[in-house]
């Protein structure tokens, strides 16, 4: 009888750690020229950025963290619990993260994230509209330096439009990716001040999974919330 207990134990002992690692996230890399700190692996609480693990670097460039991620959601790998902080959209899998001490947030490579890979994708678009922006700010300022009207309200309108463009964009990009987290995230991140349409089009384009998703039911609380405010 003793026997077959031990076995019983011993099977739902594997099992409980079957279902612990299909959900674990390991983040591996390393930073060239670190020598010595500590490493800290983040995430935030509420609105508490908290530390999850981490690893005292001592005499190599190398580093492991992990987590049990139950639903995809922003992370950040931040050295010696200082300002400089490596933000990356972790999931369960393996994230490789490199970078250089000099440059340690500038310089950071991540990949193993869909997730990531997609939101990435995206800042390169986002990028363009900024300098797009900039542009327009400098174009701006020196119409009203020479007191043109006419240029003043050129540019004006264009920074309107670019403004509209970016939105419909940030928009459409999360509804070709509802089926991945980074959906609801940009919508949280980049479209919190847009029209209700905007937002609620992404919330009801978004798959059964993601809806569940930490993103997607704060997206959804979001929505509703502006919707009750507006009654």
């Amino acid at each position: 009888m003793k026997k077959v207990l031990f076995f019983v134990m011993g099977v739902l002992l594997l099992v409980s750690c079957s279902e612990e690692n299909k959900n674990t996230m390991y983040v591996k890399g390393s930073i060239k020229g670190l020598k010595k700190g500590t490493l800290y692996l983040q995430k935030q609480i509420d609105s508490l950025v908290i530390s999850i693990d981490s690893v005292k670097v001592n005499g190599t460039q190398d580093f492991l963290l992990t987590d049990e991620v139950i639903t995809p959601e922003m992370y950040y790998l931040t050295l010696d619990n200082s300002n400089k902080k490596i933000p990356f959209f972790g999931e369960k899998d393996t994230i490789s993260i490199t970078s250089r001490l000099d440059k340690f947030v500038l310089k950071a490579k991540i990949s193993g994230s869909k997730n990531q890979a997609l939101l990435d994708s995206y800042y390169v678009i986002k990028d363009k509209f900024r300098d797009q922006n900039l542009d327009l700010i400098k174009a701006e300022f020196e119409a009203r330096k020479s007191a043109n009207q006419d240029s003043i309200l050129l540019v004006q309108n264009k920074l309107k439009n670019l403004v509209r463009r970016k939105y419909l964009y940030t928009t459409n990009f999360a509804i070709n990716n509802a089926d991945f987290e980074v959906a609801p995230y940009i919508a949280l991140t980049e479209l919190n001040d847009a029209t209700l349409k905007l937002l609620d089009t992404i919330n009801n384009s978004l798959s059964d999974k993601v809806k569940k998703s930490k993103y997607g039911i704060q997206l959804n609380e979001f929505v509703l919330k502006i919707k009750e405010d507006e009654k």
